[in-house]
């Protein structure tokens, strides 16, 4: 039996590039074209990752999906013949960012590729939303809870998924992951981690916004990675699926851990051997008035001392920085039920929890991709 051919949009960012090796680590593919607006070259990859960009099933496409055009030709295989399963990754993840940039390259972007999909009859069209998209709570949230997206990124993916779920004939899954960390994580967790490296540099205690109970939910991308092809994929495909898709189901992902800011706080106190706490209640209350200026404060504390570090350890040029934007710093809880996809179709969680280990290995490949300067742990 032949292994299905597989479009990856977005394939070059953090998720997309795990996936990617995912599945060609575990020969679960005939071809994979991977569609980006960044090139391999320029997006700092390990060099495990360039090889798996070098692979024979691989074909990377550079492509703005924005433009239909380009979409059209981004869909289209020289034999004529369609893609099995096509994911898209592709979307403006960084935070504060003016509204239209979301609008285009979020909500344009995904109907423009869904639509592509639907006209050509995709077996299955996986959309990666946001766990951002539900109310904030205490509460682990379903995926039929109720939706109010707190971040601008979780807006127009909340939009672009109500306009998807309309589509005539897109065999649609929409897939909602909580704060995924791992290998090659920018966004996620790393600037928290970041911040650690800057309070040892400064010898003082690191205190977050809140307490420590706010909620954080977690997930690794290799999990992230597994639930895609598991929601996808025939069980003799290595998948999860015994049977045709229902267009329009959804899918939490994340683990089991529960993960809060004390969590997170505990094990940047100890990889980085600082002390490690919280802003009392007036200085939270008075943050809630003035996060703006709050945010703008912080950043100007660590931007400089992380440029120190990585002059002093001769790093040229990285991707990484403490900057935190003030949409992550509101006291908004990430508290995610990620159980149906084990429930209705067998999925486990290999990476149940965050550990101190699994942040200690996101560093460590940072420092041997020389994006991150040697000796910053404890």
């Amino acid at each position: 039996m032949s292994k299905p051919n597989v479009l990856v949009l977005g394939g070059v960012g953090f998720i997309g590039r795990n996936f990617v090796q995912y599945l060609i680590q575990n020969d679960l593919v005939g071809h994979i074209r991977v569609v980006d607006k960044v090139l391999p070259a320029t997006a700092y990859l390990t060099a495990d990752q360039k090889a798996i960009f070098t692979d024979p099933k691989v074909e990377f496409k550079q492509a703005n999906l924005v433009n239909a055009a380009s979409t059209e030709k981004a869909f289209t295989r020289d034999d004529g013949s369609q893609f099995d399963y096509v994911f898209n990754l592709a979307a403006e993840t960084k935070y504060g960012q003016a509204e239209q940039v979301y609008e285009e390259k979020v909500y344009q972007l995904s109907l423009t590729v869904a639509k592509e999909a639907a006209k050509r009859k995709v077996k299955v069209f996986v959309e990666v939303s946001t766990a951002q998209v539900y109310e904030a709570g205490k509460k682990p949230t379903a995926e039929d809870g109720k939706l109010k997206p707190w971040t601008s990124v979780a807006k127009f993916k909340h939009k672009a998924e109500d306009e998807l779920l309309k589509i005539p004939g897109l065999n649609l899954i929409i897939v909602r992951p909580a704060t995924v960390y791992g290998p090659s994580d920018t966004l996620g967790l790393t600037p928290r981690l970041i911040t650690g490296a800057v309070y040892r540099h400064l010898k003082e205690e690191l205190k977050f916004l809140w307490t420590k109970d706010l909620k954080l939910n977690t997930v690794h991308v290799l999990d992230v990675s597994r639930a895609l092809w598991h929601v996808a994929a025939s069980q003799t495909e290595k998948g999860g699926r015994s049977g045709p898709i229902t267009p329009g189901e959804i899918y939490n992902v994340c683990d089991h851990g529960e993960t809060d800011q004390g969590t997170i706080n505990n094990f940047i106190g100890s990889i980085f051997g600082i002390e490690t706490g919280f802003q009392g209640t007036m200085i939270s209350q008075f943050a809630k008035l003035n996060l703006e200026s709050i945010t703008e404060e912080a950043n100007d504390k660590h931007l400089q001392p992380w440029s120190e570090l990585c002059k002093a350890g001769d790093i040229q040029n990285t991707p990484l920085t403490p900057y935190l934007d003030r949409e992550l710093l509101k006291d908004n809880a990430l508290s995610v039920d990620g159980t149906k996809i084990e429930k209705t179709l067998g999925f486990t969680y290999t990476h149940p929890q965050v550990t101190e280990a699994l942040l200690k290995q996101v560093i460590d490949e940072f420092v041997a991709n020389k994006l991150w300067p040697n000796g910053t742990t404890k």
